[in-house]
């Protein structure tokens, strides 16, 4: 079989030049049991469709899915009309009774997301609660995960990982929700968005200081990329020039060594006052993060960015 380019589509048939196979989707050898099927679909590369996927998006009664359009593509490259309806974050508390009937009924309902695996940072759980309850039958069906793919290429520790979806957008909420993870003994990893990965990065330094870091993003696509580093050089990278697709931040555990040094002090001072932080309040966050007293951080503050005290 010819060697599958990242990007393209592949022949989902179990042999290129199966003659037995139809068309260029599987052909369903039984037909699966009503129930809520949680189907993972390609992150970005159509050669990550698993055969199991296939087969229930072939027979279902109804693929829920975030957007239509997008999933109508997928079906259409598939070689499948299925019919869909929309489920998401701002339609779910309505839509969710209609697939709880249709689950009664005996009808096969698959639930996917947009990219990847359903119930990762979407409201899919809330309807998987709902089925529990009513003692309905709930599959999973695994596949394609950008969270995992990221931790796998980062090079990380990955014995221990906590994945805390999308950071707040305003800076002080977002350093808010850093702070509480910073001593959690664990690899972190953040969705984020490419316009505001530049400050987030900085918060990032400010708050964890200069952990080394992984930045993947265009996940099993022709243009994959994965930048590594501390956070402080991470930051930098991308202070200015935000990258294409979407992103995957992962962040290496807390280190028991010794605490930071006169150098690191000055990045992360540096990193918080370029996120937008006076100096004072730069000082109060770094003195919280590392446990040293505020009036000696803020002092350094004030000789590094040479200001006055106020009197």
């Amino acid at each position: 079989m010819a060697r599958q380019q990242k990007g393209d589509a592949t022949d989902l048939s179990p042999t290129a030049n199966d003659g037995e196979a139809e068309g260029r989707h599987l052909r369903v050898r039984s037909k699966p049991a009503p129930g809520l099927y949680l189907v993972a679909t390609p992150i970005g590369n159509m050669g990550d469709i698993t055969y199991r996927a296939v087969e229930v998006l072939s027979v279902a009664d109804v693929v829920a899915c975030e957007d239509t359009r997008v999933t109508g593509k997928l079906l259409n490259r598939l070689g499948l009309d299925r019919p869909m309806t929309p489920y998401h974050e701002h339609n779910a508390e309505r839509a969710r009774p209609e697939l709880i009937e249709r689950l009664k009924q005996g009808q096969i309902v698959a639930l996917v997301s947009d990219a990847g695996t359903p119930l990762v940072s979407d409201p899919g759980y809330r309807l998987v609660k709902a089925c529990v309850a009513e003692g309905l039958t709930v599959t999973a069906l695994p596949g394609a995960s950008a969270v995992i793919t990221a931790l796998q290429l980062s090079g990380l520790p990955n014995d221990r990982f906590l994945f805390a979806g999308f950071l707040p957008t305003k800076a002080a909420a977002r350093r808010k929700a850093l702070r509480e993870v910073a001593k959690v003994p664990a690899t972190l990893m953040f969705y984020e968005s490419p316009n505001r990965l530049g400050e987030s990065l900085a918060d990032m330094a400010a708050v964890l200081g200069a952990r080394e870091a992984a930045v993947a993003r265009e996940l099993t696509k022709l243009h994959e990329e994965v930048a590594r580093g501390d956070l402080f050089a991470l930051a930098n990278r991308y202070a200015d020039t935000p990258p294409k697709g979407e992103v995957v931040v992962v962040v290496a555990p807390p280190s028991d060594s010794l605490p930071p040094d006169d150098a690191e002090l000055d990045q992360r001072l540096k990193a918080a006052v370029d996120g937008g932080a006076s100096v004072k309040d730069a000082a109060a966050l770094i003195a919280a993060e590392t446990g040293f007293p505020r009036r000696d951080i803020y002092a350094r503050a004030l000789r590094l960015f040479r200001v006055d005290a106020p009197n």
